[in-house]
């Protein structure tokens, strides 16, 4: 079966939950759309208000709050929030990438082995059995480590133990002053190994909520290495089937999933800053033109807040006095402009509550867009 580009975006938003409001709850919302990208507190707030019909923030705080939805380091090595029954598996499927990356050689320079490491985090997550601030984790490696030893210790463990990040408060649940807990979630694997029943899992979640997609696709959304990724989807056999991408691209998908056509109404969407629809591609045309992508995604990896229209990146939004303002990189027509001004009164609202100069600190990056028209939508 072959699959167009533009099937493939409508494929997407359907997943994502970004052609209709869903009416679920938004500890089901998360589960459904597998990740929601969670690196800045606000992000999966403005993630979810875009996808969930009658979206409440306190829905998310008590989720955060009763760890049916947990923010942790998982795929990419950043902040995700995943539904709590995910988080064991994508944690796991993730073992080789976080022992690579946080038991490697900056731990190294502190005189510290992957041999320590391993062994200090059951002793970690005896101390995390209740919620722990950095600084009294910090404290407690001093103790256990010493001094010179300690800030390398922290900065691997913090991703590397499976931990989940504690709410403090604030606006949108967490603070810049992490805390963490440990996540219980069983014996922690150990090594380098692939735990090839957990990738398997995580393979399986992301076809779920972002398929079709190629093994580049996957590994990029993981950050896995292609060749175990490749030998997953094998090992899935039936459990996944096989598509002719643009280009004659080998795709997969679940069996039977949704794939609307090309001229499904997809409508307006502001989306959070990096939002997961925009990442979790090696081939990110599905949702960003190319010729906008190195204007969205700055070289330092910050990815900014988007128009969405009919499907695609079409500008970028920001908080301004009396509402939003939008910026659109090409003309829209009226009627268009029109439903935007009806999402960002929507918006606008949500964002009264909490903060209303969300993203405020990445205003910098203004001054290098291109020219494009810029209308102020009422709050």
């Amino acid at each position: 079966m072959k699959i167009t580009a533009r099937e493939l975006n409508r494929a997407t938003l359907s997943r994502q939950l970004l052609l209709e409001r869903a009416d679920l709850d938004v500890v089901d919302a998360v589960r459904r759309v597998v990740a929601v990208q969670a690196q800045h507190a606000p992000s999966p707030y403005v993630a979810l208000w875009n996808r969930v019909a009658g979206f409440e923030a306190a829905d998310l705080d008590a989720g955060f709050t009763g760890r049916t939805v947990v923010k942790a380091t998982l795929m990419r090595i950043t902040l995700h929030a995943v539904h709590a029954d995910d988080y064991q598996a994508f944690r796991e499927a993730m073992q080789p990438t976080l022992y690579g990356s946080r038991l490697g050689f900056r731990f190294a320079a502190s005189g510290l082995t992957p041999v320590d490491g391993e062994e200090l985090v059951p002793e970690l997550l005896d101390f995390t059995d209740r919620p722990r601030t950095a600084a009294e984790i910090k404290a407690w490696l001093d103790v256990r480590l010493g001094a010179d030893k300690q800030p390398g210790a922290w900065w691997g463990l913090r991703g590397y133990a499976p931990l989940h990040h504690a709410p403090t408060g604030g606006p949108w649940s967490f603070t810049s002053r992490s805390s963490f807990v440990s996540a219980r979630t069983g014996p922690v694997p150990r090594g380098r190994d692939t735990v090839t029943r957990a990738l398997q899992g995580l393979v399986l979640r992301y076809l779920e909520g972002f398929g079709p997609a190629s093994v580049a696709d996957v590994a990029q959304f993981a950050m896995v290495r292609r060749v175990p990724i490749r030998q997953a989807l094998d090992a899935l056999g039936d459990c996944v089937e096989r598509l002719e991408g643009p280009e004659g691209a080998l795709l997969y998908d679940i069996p039977g999933a949704p794939r609307p056509s090309a001229d499904t109404p997809a409508p307006p969407r502001f989306m959070a800053m990096w939002d997961s629809t925009l990442l979790a591609y090696a081939d990110r045309s599905r949702v960003i033109p190319p010729e906008y992508r190195r204007v969205v995604i700055r070289n330092n990896g910050d990815v900014l807040p988007t128009l969405l229209v009919d499907g695609y990146v079409a500008g970028v939004w920001r908080p301004a006095d009396g509402g939003i303002e939008a910026t659109a990189f090409h003309d829209l027509p009226p009627r268009t402009w029109d439903a935007l001004a009806a999402e960002a009164r929507s918006l606008a609202a949500v964002l009264a509550d909490r903060d209303p100069r969300v993203y405020s600190r990445y205003n910098h990056w203004w001054a290098k867009l291109p020219d494009a028209e810029t209308r102020v939508l009422p709050a």
